[in-house]
């Protein structure tokens, strides 16, 4: 074994003579051992220090300690980034000089979390709104906890801080509550939103005895353009739309997108009826200017529905079907432009909803049947052509002509079945005649905006041809003025593929939409068509004997056929006569003719 010792030597001296060594030996085992323990302590608690000392600053979290009187008395380096301040400044002053917090609505002074934690002895967490301010003065919302230090005899001695920076997570929540009450593509209040500022607004108005106006409005036509320019055009209108919207509008009024190209707007404290009316006038005359999406300068109309707390409802619910209900009749009624709700409505809402689900059965069930009207030479008498009538032989009401339920037909897009199935039928029965020896002739078939503005059209229009083996030829298309010059450089482009195919082409109702004189000469048009309500006063009334024989020049000047449509007297027929209009159409000819008729008049 060995064994530690500490060896002392002192000379004997007698006077100034050395005369010999004294040497004592000491056993120091014992002490060497406590030394080398003590060594091992002390590097070992050096260790652990450095390890924590590591520790705590590769967390992401800042670490700030304190000593009772609240001064600072260690930082890590995330609490040396997030404060501003080096351990080596911050050591020994007060927290509040380091760690400044504040209420981020109320910019006030947060309550001191170490104080706190010290003297309720346990972990305490900050508010949830709290911002630290750092030495530079930039500001970052934070989440911590303070737990108080205990010493070894167990008294507190000081207290910790976690915290870090939420500021990044704070926004991305900001965000999604804003996300789950907000539209994503325009930005505006979304239905949940709506609906509780309108509740608000009702108990306000209740408590102020003042009104509250909601107002839904719908875009007219707005599928079409979707169908026929593209998802991407539309999603481009529809913030164009919300724009405009906001614009009419004032700060204190809220805009909200219900869904699809359905806008609803809440005018909050208002004084007068009155006061609806100038906004929504306001709303009219914003949208009478097209939107500029790209190469496309699109016009779309508004339908206005509006319904008034406390007139119409005194609950959110019933204000808001009352503004959907008056707004269906806003479109019924011609659209681009707004009715207030009245009771009576709701009974006619009711009969719509009728009419449509009678309109799937009629669809299923084959409830509808076409009448054809002869198209007449103003010349020779000989028929020329026909026009394809839709009638719906209803099992309850019987016979139901396309002015009660053509309108509801286009609102929930059933339009585009009833279409097809039109033009089936009146080429399928063509084809017959043709087959059987008789001579038919073309058959014009009424195209609807919504059919018209289908990206498929004419490919749908070519395959019914082929299906049926009805030449082209046979196949006339009539379209409004309005539907060609809603978009006139597609229309164009549509017309010159149908006229391709070798299909007629036709103008309706014409003089009653805008046609562009330009346009109309690059339009492969065939025929042009005046309206009956022209054709109504003719030789009488002097304007519409001048609109009606200017067309027919104009026509002739085109070298278009022209058609008047509405002929019922001889009075009118001498008139269109004398000013070389080509052919008639009207009662003074013949009725609609069911397929049995018209034979008779193929056979003659």
């Amino acid at each position: 074994s060995i064994v530690w010792t500490r060896l002392n030597s002192a000379p004997m001296q007698d006077g100034q003579r050395s005369y010999g060594h004294v040497q004592t030996i000491e056993d120091i085992t014992d002490r060497k051992k406590a030394e080398s323990v003590m060594q091992v302590a002390e590097e070992s608690l050096f260790e652990e220090k450095e390890r924590a000392q590591v520790t705590l600053n590769s967390i992401g979290d800042a670490v700030v300690t304190t000593g009772l009187q609240g001064n600072v008395t260690y930082l890590n380096l995330v609490a040396e980034t997030m404060t501003g301040w080096s351990q080596k400044d911050a050591l020994g002053r007060h927290l509040s000089e380091v760690f400044k917090i504040i209420d981020a609505t109320t910019r006030q002074i947060a309550s001191d979390p170490v104080q706190r934690a010290i003297e309720q002895g346990r972990t305490v967490e900050l508010d949830s709104n709290c911002v630290l301010i750092r030495r530079d003065g930039s500001e970052f919302f934070i989440e911590d906890s303070t737990s108080p230090i205990h010493n070894r005899e167990g008294r507190i001695s000081g207290a910790v801080i976690v915290f870090h920076d939420i500021s990044k997570l704070r926004s991305l929540t900001l965000k999604m509550a804003h996300l789950a009450q907000h539209d994503f593509l325009t930005g505006l209040p979304n239905r949940a939103l709506m609906t509780e500022r309108l509740s608000q607004a009702i108990r306000f108005a209740h408590r102020h005895q003042k009104q509250v106006a909601l107002l839904f409005l719908d875009l007219d036509y707005f599928k079409n353009i979707n169908d026929s320019l593209g998802h991407s055009v539309g999603d481009q209108l529809l913030q164009s739309v919300s724009k405009r919207l906001i614009g009419c509008v004032r700060t204190t009024d809220t805009v909200c997108r219900q869904g699809g190209d359905e806008f609803v707007i809440l005018l909050s404290e208002i004084e007068h009826t009155q006061d609806v009316v100038l906004v929504a006038e306001k709303l009219l005359y914003a949208f009478s200017t097209p939107h500029f999406i790209g190469s496309h300068a699109l016009h779309v109309t508004l339908s206005i529905g509006i319904s008034i707390y406390p007139d119409n409802g005194i609950d959110t619910d019933t204000i808001m079907q009352n503004a959907d209900t008056a707004m269906y009749h806003a479109k019924s009624n011609g659209r681009n432009s707004y009715q207030f709700f009245k009771p009576d409505m709701n009974i006619r809402a009711v009969h719509r909803l009728f009419i449509e689900s009678s309109l799937r059965r009629a669809l299923n069930h084959g409830e509808f049947l076409l009448h054809y009207q002869p198209k007449i030479d103003l010349v020779s008498g000989i028929m020329t052509g026909t026009e394809a009538l839709i009638r719906w032989q209803d099992r309850d009401s019987g016979l139901i002509y396309p002015g009660q339920f053509v309108s509801i037909a286009e609102e929930c897009g059933l339009i585009l079945p009833i279409g097809q199935w039109v033009m089936r039928e009146a080429c399928e029965q063509h084809q017959k005649w043709l087959k059987s020896g008789l001579h038919p002739v073309p058959v014009a078939v009424n195209i609807s905006a919504m059919e018209f503005r289908q990206k498929s059209f004419v490919e749908g229009v070519a395959l019914i041809l082929e299906e049926t083996g009805l030449p082209p030829a046979y196949l006339a298309l009539e379209m409004t003025e309005s539907i060609l010059m809603y978009d006139a450089e597609d229309s164009a482009l549509v017309l010159k593929a149908l006229k391709t195919m070798g299909i007629k082409l036709s103008i309706d109702d014409f003089g009653t939409g805008y046609s562009s004189l330009s346009y109309l000469k690059r339009f492969p048009i065939d025929t042009l068509k005046i309206d009956q309500s022209f054709i109504l006063d003719i030789p009488a009334d002097k304007d519409s004997s001048t609109i009606v024989s200017a067309v027919i020049g104009m026509g002739r000047n085109l070298r278009l056929r022209v058609i008047a449509e509405g002929v019922e007297t001889q009075e009118q027929l001498a008139f269109l006569r004398a000013h070389q209009c080509d052919e008639g159409q009207g009662f003074l000819f013949s009725h609609p003719l069911i397929n049995a008729d018209l034979e008779k008049y193929l056979s003659n």
